[in-house]
Order: C-alpha cells, then sequence, then structure tokens
C-alpha cells in the first residue's frame, strides 16, 4: 500500500450501507480513498507529508447527496427579498417593507420563501403588500413554489382582473366581486410570466456559487438539480452551471433535470437527448450532466392540487368536487416515460398525492413492458399520500422512492392545511417510508431546497423519529413508518449516488472511490434518536480537498520523519 496524502483515524466509519465500522482508518491518494483498513495497519500508510486527521469520536461518513433540490433558485432567493425566516406574516410583510427600502431602484421586488401557515388559509392578501410597497410590483414564491403572492401593481402589470380565468392547471385566490385576491397557485402564477423581469445571468451565477457554499457547509457533495430550464420565476441555470464548469468553481457533481413543459409533447424527447449529448460533447466529464427528466405529475396537498384517488373536503368535512390535478394526462405521461426510458433519459417524477404516485408507477410500468428492463434508475419524489396497493409496486417495476424526510413531522402546515382536507385514513398513509423500505424500495434522498432546509442531518433526524425537534406529538403516521438511522444515512449517501448514476465512484467509502467526504460530530450512531439533530458537520472534502471546516485547518502539512498533522474533530494540534 502507498503513504497516504490524508488519513483519517479515531472514529467510526460510515461507508454507505449497514451499521459503522469501528477501529479502523481510512487513507485518501490522489483524490481518491486508496485503503481502509484496522487502526493497527494505518501507520504503514502514514509518511512525511501525510495528513492525519484524528476524529476524536467523530463520524466519517460518504458525503451527502441531495436527490432532490433547486439550488440556483434557492440561490438567488437568499440574494433577493428572501423571507424564509419570517416568523409569522407580520414578520414577513416587516421583511418586504424593510427590502423595498434598502433596494429602492429595484423596479420589481422579487424573491420567495413564505410560509402558507402564516396566512389565513395559506393564501397571503394582496393588500398586505399594497400597504407597504404600494407603487412598485411585487411577486414573491411560496417557500414551497407551488404558489405566488402579488400586490396590486403586479396584477396591473400583467393585466389582471375579476375576468381573468384560472388556468387549466392552476387557480386564483379571489374576493368577494372576484378580483385576484394575491394569491395564485400552481399554473396560475404564470400570468406574470410576460411581464416578470428575467432573471439577470450574473444574478443567476452568483446564486449558484452562494448555493454551493451553503450545501457544502452542510456536508452535500452532490445533488440532482430538479429543475434545469425555466419555470414560475425560476431561472434556467444551465449556462450559470456551464460558465461554473469553465472556470473551475464548480466544486460539487451535479445531475441536471431537464425540465418538461406540460403543455409540450413527445417532440421535447429528441430536444432533451440532443442537449445531454451536446454537453457530453464539450468534454467536462460527469461533473454536470444532462441525463434526466424532471416532470411535475402533480401539485401538493396544502393548496388542494395534489392528485388525489378520493376527494379533498372543505372546511367543514364534506367531500368537494376537487381531486386534485394531474398536469399530463396519464397516456401521455406513459408514452412519455417510455420514449425517455428507451432513448436512455432518466426520469425523475413530482408525485405527492396518491393518484400521482399510481399514475408514476403506472407510466415507469408501460416503460419496461415496452423496453424491458433499463438502467434508467427513474424516481418519483416527495410521496406523501401512497395507496397501501401502491408500496409494493416501487421494487416490482424497479422505481426509486425519492425521500423528502424533513416533512415526515407534525407541523403547522400539515396539521391545519392539510389533514382536515382529507379523507379519513390518510394521515396514517403519510410519508410511508417504513412500509416502502419494508416492501424492498431502494431509497434515495433529498431536500427540495429553498422549500424546506436543506440539512440532510434534521431530515435524518426526522426520518428516524418521526416528530421534529420540540415538538409534543405522536409520530406522524406511526411509529411503524420510522427509518432506522442507517437506512435514513443511506438514502442520503448511497442511495442517492445510485440515482444519481454516481454508484460507482461516489456515495460509499471504499477503495478507489473519490474522497467525497463529512465528518459528523457527535456520532450520530453513539446518541439518542431524539438528539441526532444535534450532530453537526466538522468538516467536507471533495476529492481529498477540504472544501469546508468549522475549524481551521493547516495551510501545509508538517515535515519530519515523525511529525504529522492532526486535525482532531474541533480543534488543530500537531503531534510528534
Amino acid at each position: 500500500m502507498s503513504v497516504a496524502d490524508v488519513l483519517f483515524t479515531g472514529g467510526a466509519v460510515f461507508t454507505g450501507s449497514g451499521l459503522p465500522l469501528e477501529g479502523h482508518s481510512v487513507a485518501v491518494t490522489g483524490g481518491r480513498i486508496s485503503a481502509v483498513v484496522p487502526d493497527p495497519e494505518a501507520s504503514a500508510l502514514i509518511g512525511e507529508q501525510t495528513r492525519v486527521i484524528d476524529l476524536d469520536g467523530a463520524l466519517l461518513s460518504p458525503g451527502f447527496q441531495d436527490a432532490h433540490i433547486h439550488p440556483v433558485g434557492g440561490g438567488v432567493e437568499l440574494l433577493q427579498c428572501n423571507l424564509t425566516e419570517a416568523v409569522d406574516a407580520d414578520d414577513a410583510v416587516a421583511k418586504i417593507a424593510a427590502y423595498a427600502a434598502a433596494n429602492p431602484d429595484e423596479p420589481w421586488i422579487l424573491g420567495g420563501g413564505w410560509s402558507m401557515d402564516h396566512f389565513p388559509g395559506g393564501a397571503p392578501a394582496r393588500a398586505l403588500l399594497d400597504a407597504v410597497v404600494p407603487e412598485r410590483p411585487v411577486l414573491l414564491a411560496s417557500r414551497d413554489h407551488h404558489s405566488a403572492w402579488a400586490n396590486t401593481a403586479a396584477m396591473r402589470a400583467a393585466g389582471l382582473d375579476a375576468d381573468t380565468p384560472d388556468p387549466d392547471d392552476g387557480r386564483i385566490e379571489r374576493e368577494a366581486d372576484g378580483h385576484p385576491a394575491g394569491t395564485f397557485h400552481e399554473g396560475a402564477a404564470e400570468l406574470f410570466a410576460e411581464v416578470r423581469p428575467s432573471s439577470d445571468p450574473e444574478l443567476v451565477y452568483r446564486g449558484l456559487l452562494r448555493a454551493q457554499d451553503e450545501l457544502i457547509a452542510l456536508g452535500v457533495t452532490g445533488w440532482q438539480d430538479a429543475l434545469i430550464g425555466a419555470m414560475a420565476g425560476v431561472p434556467d441555470a444551465t449556462e450559470a452551471y456551464l460558465r461554473a464548469l469553465e472556470e473551475g468553481t464548480l466544486k460539487v457533481h451535479v445531475v441536471g433535470a431537464q425540465w418538461w413543459e406540460r403543455a409540450g409533447g413527445l417532440e421535447q424527447v429528441d430536444e432533451m437527448v440532443r442537449r445531454r449529448d451536446e454537453l457530453l460533447a464539450r468534454g467536462h466529464g460527469d461533473r454536470f450532466t444532462l441525463g434526466t427528466t424532471k416532470i411535475m405529475v402533480d401539485g401538493v396537498a396544502e393548496n388542494q392540487t395534489a392528485a388525489m384517488l378520493t376527494p379533498y373536503r372543505d372546511a367543514h368535512g364534506h367531500d368537494t368536487h376537487n381531486h386534485g390535478l394531474s398536469f399530463i394526462d396519464p397516456a401521455l405521461l406513459g408514452a412519455a416515460v417510455t420514449a425517455l426510458d428507451a432513448a436512455g433519459q432518466q426520469v425523475h417524477m413530482h408525485a405527492l398525492g396518491d393518484r400521482a404516485v399510481r399514475e408514476g408507477l403506472d407510466a415507469i410500468a408501460a416503460a419496461r413492458a415496452a423496453n424491458g428492463p433499463s438502467d434508467g434508475r427513474h424516481h418519483l419524489a416527495h410521496l406523501q399520500i401512497v395507496a397501501e396497493a401502491d408500496t409494493a409496486r416501487f421494487a416490482e417495476v424497479d422505481a426509486v422512492a425519492n425521500l423528502q424526510m424533513l416533512w415526515a413531522t407534525h407541523e403547522d402546515q400539515i396539521d391545519e392545511l392539510t389533514l382536515p382536507f382529507l379523507q379519513d385514513g390518510q394521515e396514517a398513509r403519510q410519508y410511508p417510508f417504513g412500509e416502502l423500505a419494508e416492501r424492498g424500495a431502494r431509497l434515495a434522498a433529498g431536500s427540495d431546497w429553498p422549500v424546506s432546509t436543506a440539512d440532510p442531518l434534521a431530515a435524518i433526524h426526522i426520518a428516524v423519529t418521526r416528530v421534529a425537534p420540540g415538538i409534543e406529538a405522536d409520530p406522524l403516521a406511526g411509529a411503524q413508518q420510522r427509518l432506522d438511522l442507517a437506512t435514513a444515512m443511506a438514502a442520503y449517501t448511497s442511495g442517492t449516488a445510485y440515482v444519481n448514476h454516481r454508484d460507482h465512484d461516489t456515495g460509499s467509502i471504499r477503495e478507489g472511490y473519490l474522497a467525497n467526504l463529512v465528518v459528523l460530530d457527535p456520532d450520530p450512531f453513539t446518541v439518542p434518536a431524539d438528539e441526532i439533530h444535534r450532530t453537526t458537520v466538522v468538516s467536507t472534502w471533495i476529492e481529498g480537498e477540504a472544501v469546508y471546516r468549522r475549524g481551521a485547518l493547516p495551510d501545509a502539512p508538517a515535515s519530519g520523519a515523525d511529525a504529522v498533522t492532526a486535525d482532531t474533530a474541533g480543534t488543530v494540534t500537531t503531534t510528534a
């Protein structure tokens, strides 16, 4: 074995599956893992230039990978009117007023991050915005990006009034006289598309780099960008990624999911394949690829656009005629997935309601019947409500369950805006992670940031407990839907690496794999389940280089045959 550039020792090693290895050290040479050896053998790997990382009881894990995220939109929002930290409606309005005052030359106030549970019925009114920004248009996306909040000036600019009809794929909240009240759900937000200012390319690029910094600090070393294309004010990030590749600023590896225009048809397949192959021909390798297509099957439950097998109820508990929205006809969905699968393109579906999940699984089954087995690794994301009859079908059709673990807990949005409007018994079908795992589904994990925090450890805590820290509640849908810690960690590492077709060199700690690693303290496997959220990232490593560190690292290795650098989990020392 050759001398290591970096040697991690003194802590357990989570390899990407199963329980962590105890008493082992991990060597890194040339940016890749060169050995995983019992501690007594590690001394043979230490040379004059070896950096020895003393984990001091912290856990070494593969870097986290996010299977469903909107990093560029999230980064841009951090640079615009950012409402993600608002604690209530008054605070949101105050932040908007402060941002407008601080940016008097911006023609539109753009941004987002407001929470539906801060406003009656999940629908903020235009009057709140008119009171603080009466002259300039204001257009702000909700935290989940399935609704937009606009003031009167924005509506006037877009020519919207009481005679404006709801689009087929959306809904306008209205005042008593029919005038738009201020909230626009799903496709209704696109009514501003012709007048909303386009995103400045420099802002989009800065947003990407800001997002990368935020995510690396959370231990994320790769992701699947769930929206490459322009939609509802979210900028197309393609050129920003290409610029980052050319300038050498893209540190992580990214799979881009090309956006399927739901008003279009099968003609989109050839164009997506062309873009995929054109990027490959540019010679950037697999740092950024476009081999995935993102299809929105339905909406979200809190605004009653998630596609359901049964009708939503009204505020009095009576059945309505609303079953949510299927954005794509199931026959076209099946044809699209079949064509994409045949073209070697992965399909990534947003499927939140139980009817949407069934339609997505049916589409993959149709592709399997037409094309036979493939290595598409198609996946369905969100999976808030899954019929019991469908959980076993994930394994049967070889579909991956892409979990947003953070959402699987009681909190205001689900308790006030979702569960009261669902049928009896559907609380028990919320995010059935345990059942999916028990029935053989492959699991991956993502955050959907900026919809919710991108912190994998916060999400893993809820996957294991089904209760968010600080909440006094029973586990959502019952304790049987919990995942054990090893399974949750695997979903966020090797599971997402599988989805991203990067399981050949990332997502696991094994010889030959890229040294994309994260150090976690305290080791989450050593603390009670209800304290997992206390674990934080000490350092993040990409290809053997520390790209984030909570404490300082030396600028250069020590010299001398008996002197090596030792970076502890929290401090830096040198040993003789």
